[in-house]
């Protein structure tokens, strides 16, 4: 059998070929993920930066930790506690007392992620003047860099500053430095300050302030910005690679299985040939599976070699995109190369168990008559198969929309399930390519000549052709329109959520990062025929199940007859009106959520507090939040004002009121439309370039194997297209039959996507209705027509192509008709 293998991959190499490459490519592919995922566990130690050269810090409480039977439970603080007055006095008596201060800072034509400090704290990174001097005055400042320099005056939202000096760039931030007196206005409040003095008698001054930390050492980037940012993007390029590998190994096992299928398939004559001549189905299986395991391991080998190429170069694009930092490189893993390499052998065996099998069940009278036609592409398992794949998809569909429709708008529910629609249409497609391609070619059938009815004759005769070739594109377009469609919509939802809950007519925000002072919101509250409801962003944690601490999203309101006139919250239960100082609105994510029923809760600075229900709201996209009155929320300033009109009242006359009592400010008075589109939610960057990665894998992948099963097929009806040349039909006629088969292929494949696509997003919908949102399901039809375009192309290409290198040659010498 080997010897036969070994002939039959020198004369049919076209054939193998195309196994070889989709084999060798997925094996790639899950190499690469494999690589990624492997250096991604590997995170060293960060280092401190900006208090690299600091003795000691001391830093207020930030960590919320709640015993529970299963260990201490911890939450970061919405609002973390400064250090004691008390404790600040007896650090004094050690030595040198920094407070430290960090705010944004927005420049007109500066960079976007500028933040202030006061200029004592710049010796801690250690930051050193490299041009110019420290500043002096209130309105003169150093940067970092050198997108500005010394004289130079920049117009910023805390007025016109005078750059005095620069420091030099060090990597981990862009910093404006004000005097000490100038920073601590801008910023009154201060989470953490740095003491010159010995270890010991720090951690003596402090020993009894609660949840106060004296960090030295590596410790001291938890004073950082950010300090866990760098194994938050880790954990991130986990998920994100994690799905990405698992898009990837059903793509890969999809395309290769389909391939191997199609090879098999096309040598249907050959084996009748074969039984013909005394073969028994043993040795055929035998010969397709030692053909499988030649070429499963040159190709496996073949594919770990690109997937060591391409590794470093996906590495590149990750650090480039923002999504690992700067130092991540490709480590020297040995594992994924294991993985990859025989999952490729495994699915190269597993994709020729049913074609094999058929075949060699196959008699030879039968197997010759097959060879012509299709009359058999739906076997016993393909219905089974098919039909249970689909079944169990419909079926887990209603059970998540009965028990919790709200797990069908988490990412990783919406980027799994086409997979599942996919397979069990992909395996039933032969039922319906005969019916769709007569559908789609009846209007051509009707034009005056042949070419019409040509094309859906032959698509349709060729059901197992037509079904495998038309595969790749329905993965692309499923996968593009129910990944895309699904954020689209879940965006949508959640902007006509925002929208229906907005009752105010004006809406005040404060720049980011800072909040309106008192002086403001009594200068707000005094514009003639406005009605404001001044709000400040905080959190609530709550203790669910007795061990998970759950942090919750809070808006603070003034009080509720100020939160009735401005918004419209969507209740299932109790009344806005209730709210109070001593009671909270929740929503029917909590564990707890019955009007009346008290909650013991810990508020955004730590403190505990037992609250009375006072109104449950729908869960709708879910992270909707809760709403507590200012006492709850101590700490958070003001951050957005809604505004609504008193009766008969002027809006452009209360709209350049408002304007003017934020001007000092720098606040921003935006109508409803506006803010709504202003908030609007989008796809964020990590997701969006995960969306990118996933899809590109998905594209190029299911691209080339589209390339591939068109070469393959279109090298199995040479032929046939030689016997319409002597049936005289010109040169050019038969290509025009071959590009319109092509695109007709390609339709049937498209339309079997957009139905994955339909199902998929009709499922979100659903969801979204049980949760009590009413939004419109969004076809990304721009990016469907895209990829579709793109199929279309590479299909027409890789069919015309080599048919008119093959009919090049004498048409009587294509047939194998001897004179």
């Amino acid at each position: 059998m080997l010897t036969v293998a070994l002939h039959t991959l020198r004369t049919r190499w076209v054939t193998f070929l195309g196994s070889f490459v989709a084999l060798s490519l997925g094996v790639a592919l899950l190499t690469v993920m494999g690589l990624v995922l492997a250096a991604s566990l590997d995170a060293p130690a960060r280092t401190p930066e900006r208090f690299a050269a600091a003795p000691v810090v001391v830093r207020g409480q930030d960590i919320l930790r709640v015993p529970t039977p299963a260990g201490d439970r911890t939450q970061e603080l919405a609002q973390p506690r400064a250090v004691p007055a008390p404790t600040v006095a007896k650090l004094e008596r050690l030595g040198t007392v920094v407070e430290d201060r960090s705010f944004p800072v927005r420049v007109h034509g500066g960079p976007g992620d500028l933040v202030g400090h006061p200029w004592s704290t710049a010796a801690f990174a250690p930051y050193r003047i490299d041009a110019g001097h420290a500043p002096r005055t209130a309105d003169e400042v150093v940067v970092t860099g050198d997108w500005a320099a010394p004289g130079e005056r920049v117009r910023t939202d805390r007025g016109t500053l005078r750059i005095v000096g620069t420091v030099p760039d060090r990597g981990f931030e862009d910093a404006v430095f004000f005097t000490d007196a100038r920073a601590a206005r801008l910023s009154p409040s201060s989470a953490q300050l740095v003491v010159d003095a010995e270890v010991f008698a720090v951690r003596e001054a402090v020993r009894g302030s609660a949840g106060v930390q004296v960090l030295t050492g590596d410790d001291r980037r938890y004073a950082d910005a950010d300090p866990d940012r760098d194994s938050e993007a880790l954990t991130a390029m986990n998920a994100l690679f994690g799905t990405a590998g698992g898009v990837t190994a059903f793509v890969s096992v999809f395309v290769v299985a389909s391939t191997f299928a199609f090879a098999v398939a096309q040598r249907r004559r050959e084996f009748g040939l074969l039984r013909t001549a005394g073969a028994t189905p043993g040795q055929l299986r035998r010969a397709v599976f030692a053909e499988a395991l030649l070429v499963g391991v040159l190709a496996s080998a073949a594919g770990c070699v690109l997937g060591t190429c391409g590794a470093p170069r996906l590495a590149e694009w990750v650090v480039d995109g923002g999504l690992a930092p700067a130092w991540f490189t490709i480590g020297d893993h040995t594992w994924p190369y294991h993985a990859a390499f025989w999952t490729g052998l495994v699915v190269a065996l597993c994709g020729v168990v049913a074609a094999s099998w058929r075949a060699g069940r196959t008699g030879p009278t039968e197997a010759l008559r097959e060879a012509s036609v299709d009359t058999g592409a739906m076997t016993p398992g393909r219905w089974l198969f098919g039909l249970g794949l689909l079944l169990t998809a419909l079926v887990t569909l209603g059970i998540a929309l009965a028990d919790d429709p709200g797990d069908l708008l988490h990412r990783k529910t919406y980027m799994s399930r086409p997979m599942l629609l996919i397979t069990a249409v992909a395996l039933l497609a032969p039922v319906v390519v005969r019916p769709l391609t007569r559908l789609l070619s009846w209007p051509p059938a009707r034009l005056p000549g042949a070419m019409g009815m040509l094309v859906g004759e032959n698509a349709a005769a060729g059901v197992r052709r037509t079904a495998t070739v038309a595969a790749p594109v329905l993965v692309t377009v499923a996968l593009a329109g129910s990944l895309l469609g699904a954020t689209t919509t879940l965006n949508e939802a959640k902007a006509t959520e925002t929208r229906e809950r907005t009752a105010a007519v004006f809406v005040v925000t404060a720049p980011d990062g800072t909040g309106f002072d008192e002086r403001t919101v009594k200068r707000l509250r005094a514009v003639p025929g406005a009605k404001v409801s001044p709000s400040s962003s905080s959190a609530v944690y709550v203790l669910e199940e007795g061990a998970a601490l759950i942090k919750s999203e809070a808006r603070a309101v003034t009080g509720p007859e100020a939160l009735v006139a401005t918004t419209r919250l969507p209740l299932a239960a109790g009344r806005v009106s209730d709210l109070d100082d001593g009671s909270i609105i929740v929503n029917e994510e909590w564990e707890r959520h019955s009007v009346g029923r008290s909650v013991r809760v810990w508020l955004g600075d730590g403190t505990e507090r037992t609250l009375r229900i006072a109104a449950v709201m729908t869960t709708g996209t879910g992270n909707s939040g809760v709403y507590v009155t200012a006492a709850n929320a101590p700490g958070a300033p003001v951050d957005r004002v809604d505004v609504a009109l008193a009766d008969g009242a002027d809006s452009g006359a209360v709209a350049a009121g408002l304007r003017e009592a934020v001007r000092s400010a720098d606040g921003q008075v935006l109508g409803k439309d506006e803010w709504v589109a202003d908030t609007r939610p989008g796809t964020n960057r990590s997701t969006r370039l995960g969306l990118l990665l996933v899809l590109g894998i998905a594209l190029l992948y299911t691209g080339i194997s589209l390339v591939n099963t068109m070469v393959m097929a279109t090298s199995d009806r040479i032929r046939d297209l030689a016997v319409l040349r002597l049936a005289g039909a010109t040169h050019w006629q038969v290509l025009r039959l071959v590009c319109a088969e092509s695109l007709l292929v390609v339709a049937v494949g498209a339309l079997l996507g957009l139905a994955v696509t339909t199902l998929n997003l009709a499922g979100m919908w659903a969801a979204l209705g049980l949760l009590s949102v009413r939004p419109t399901p969004v076809l990304p039809w721009p990016e469907i027509g895209a990829v579709v375009g793109a199929c279309a192309f590479l299909a027409v290409l890789a069919s015309v192509v080599p048919a008119g290198l093959a009919l090049r040659r004498r048409a009587v010498e294509l047939t194998g008709i001897r004179s």
